[in-house]
């Protein structure tokens, strides 16, 4: 059977950071991946930044939104069956920042997915500067996303102070608490004498520049966690997506633009901003911004697209700061 990881997150927690490193960890291993990109918006702008992985140890395939939830579940279990026949020995589901796990498992219990694939790892992204006040909507997604997580992986620890990481995992407990979860994370990680963060079993927390193979192979075995807890079915219009293609904008205006945004109430609650300009005739700049950083990096290959990601979005708003 091939086995099968899920690597969530929320919004701008490095998802797409850390499928890069595991998966060449794993392809070192001389495994053949697949990954499927399962994206909440109608365009996939991750599906680029993961292209440089590309090879004949890795293939990429995208399901895209823009579609009601059922059509959405339906072309994921498609995509599944075709990569199932595919010869991997491991495929890698990368979901939206806005996504509900129990998707994941629903799917790989029908046939002929149950009898095609075995659930691997179940990796859960987290912030280590996480926002403090998020709504019920989003704490039950990050919730459901750590819930059932075999290793919750902390991102940008080392901008963090100790501090900050143990209040993301108090924030994390909270949401889980909220949902009448049981599962606790210990919020006390231990911390080395050179002051990195250790790993507790279910928690790894150091700078992912210096994860060693010994902690990929952990994460690679990792496994998942069955727990219970309530449901809740969020309003489909509450998280939404603006995209605005062949926007003409300097570096500068787009950083502008996007702090703006970020920090206007006007706009509505926007959680990230992701997207590429053109800087030249062959030259791209990849953007992504949340309220903790916004970065701007060249990129070789790009699409004229920016999206705006949050709850209760205001469109003119928004379009006023590219303006």
């Amino acid at each position: 059977m091939v086995q099968i990881d899920l690597i969530t997150g929320f919004l701008g927690s490095g998802k797409t950071t850390f499928i890069k490193k595991y998966v060449r960890y794993l392809t070192a291993q001389g495994l053949r991946v697949g990954i499927l990109e399962n994206d909440y918006g109608a365009v996939n702008v991750d599906v680029m930044l993961l292209n440089e992985l590309t090879d004949e140890n890795c293939e990429i395939e995208m399901v895209a939104g823009g579609c009601c939830k059922d059509c959405h579940q339906r072309r994921f279990k498609t995509k599944l069956i075709a990569m199932g026949m595919s010869g991997y020995d491991r495929v890698i589901v990368e979901p939206s920042g806005i996504y509900d796990v129990d998707e994941f498992f629903d799917a790989l219990r029908e046939e002929p997915l149950d009898s095609w694939y075995e659930i691997g790892n179940v990796i859960a992204i987290v912030d280590a500067k996480l926002e403090d006040n998020l709504s019920d909507e989003a704490d039950y997604l990050l919730a459901s996303e750590a819930a059932c997580a075999g290793c919750l992986v902390i991102s940008k620890s080392q901008e963090a102070t100790h501090e900050e990481v143990q209040n993301t995992i108090a924030h994390v407990n909270r949401a889980l608490k909220k949902i009448r979860c049981g599962r606790v994370f210990p919020e006390s990680i231990p911390v080395s004498e050179s002051g990195d963060t250790l790993a507790d079993r279910h928690i790894l927390c150091k700078n992912w520049d210096d994860f060693t193979p010994e902690d990929f192979a952990s994460l690679r075995s990792c496994g998942y966690v069955n727990e219970d807890y309530v449901k809740m079915d969020p309003d489909e219009e509450e998280f939404q997506s603006v995209y605005f293609l062949n926007i003409r904008i300097s570096e500068e205006k787009l950083l502008s633009a996007a702090k703006g945004i970020l920090n206007d109430p006007a706009c509505g609650d926007v959680f990230r901003i992701k997207g590429f300009i053109r800087t030249g005739e062959t030259a791209w700049l990849q953007l992504n911004a949340t309220r903790q950083e916004i970065t701007a990096e060249p990129i070789s290959v790009g699409q004229e697209v920016i999206i705006v990601i949050g709850e209760h979005l205001v469109n003119d708003a928004i379009e006023a700061h590219f303006s």
